[in-house]
């Protein structure tokens, strides 16, 4: 059976999505996993599966996270450990940068620091703590230390990685067009490694708020890991899952914001997005 094209194109148009259908698609999309979760949370804290002193309700950890943001310290603690973070991110790619760089463009480099690199980013942070206090002690310099040591091995290897996979037929064409080393560079080569960059700089957040705690085992007065700690030698599990909120709350905040930036920046190159 034929079916005429003009038939085809009014079935197809008819099921297209309006603008408002599209955006509550979307908002939908987003908001249920997490309704989900929630719903999955209060299912199991309610049932009896598990004592319910060892599960808070959602809602008993949302009344604590109010009660402790208005008449508590959390709000420093999330500023502390928000400033710890963003100073070992930044110090970490700063370096991650140009080594990834270097090892990923030129063959000996990689020859001679790859194993090298492989060797340590195979160490867990925490597994360096004894090592860090007995160099640099146990105040906030300690703590940046630990946060810039998984950052740089998280941001190197995507660093690394993506450098490696830029055709040098670039440098090539630019080359025969007769552009020098410092335009190749800064024109060709910048450009190219940018979302490399920005994707290192997502790793290496991420990286460092799932090592905040460990970084903040030294001694720290103030901070969300710090907040855990303490609630763990209390047996405060409704500040323990306040603690744990925050910290995914606020990884999630700056890693949307992030990507947000980078959709800016690299606007100009060409993205596939699933459907």
């Amino acid at each position: 059976m034929i079916v005429p094209l003009q038939y085809l194109c009014v079935v197809n148009s008819a099921r297209l999505e309006t603008p408002i259908e599209k955006h509550l698609r979307h908002w939908a999309l987003l908001i249920l996993p997490w309704g989900m979760l929630i719903a999955a949370w209060q299912a199991v804290a309610v049932s009896g599966l598990v004592n319910p002193g060892l599960m808070p309700t959602p809602g008993q950890v949302g009344g604590k996270l109010v009660e402790l943001l208005l008449g508590g310290s959390l709000g420093i603690d999330i500023l502390r450990s928000t400033q710890r973070v963003v100073i070992g991110v930044f110090l970490g790619i700063l370096v991650a940068v140009p080594v990834g760089f270097l090892i990923g463009w030129y063959k000996n480099a990689r020859t001679f620091l790859d194993p090298l690199i492989n060797f340590f980013r195979a160490l867990p942070p925490i597994a360096l703590i004894p090592l860090v206090v007995v160099y640099f002690g146990i105040d906030e310099p300690a703590k940046v230390i630990i946060l810039f040591y998984a950052s740089f091995f998280a941001g190197v290897i995507v660093m690394y990685e993506g450098v490696a996979q830029i055709s040098p037929i670039f440098v090539k064409v630019s080359r025969t067009l007769g552009a020098s080393d410092g335009e190749i560079f800064l024109k060709v080569i910048v450009p190219l490694t940018m979302p490399h960059t920005l994707t290192a700089l997502r790793v290496a957040l991420g990286v460092a708020w799932a090592t905040l705690v460990a970084s903040e085992l030294l001694a720290a007065q103030q901070g969300l890991g710090a907040l855990i700690q303490s609630a763990g030698s209390f047996f405060q599990i409704d500040i323990i899952y306040v603690g744990i909120v925050c910290i995914g709350s606020v990884a999630l905040s700056m890693d949307l914001a992030l990507r947000a930036f980078t959709r800016r920046l690299i606007r100009w190159q060409d993205r596939v997005e699933a459907q």
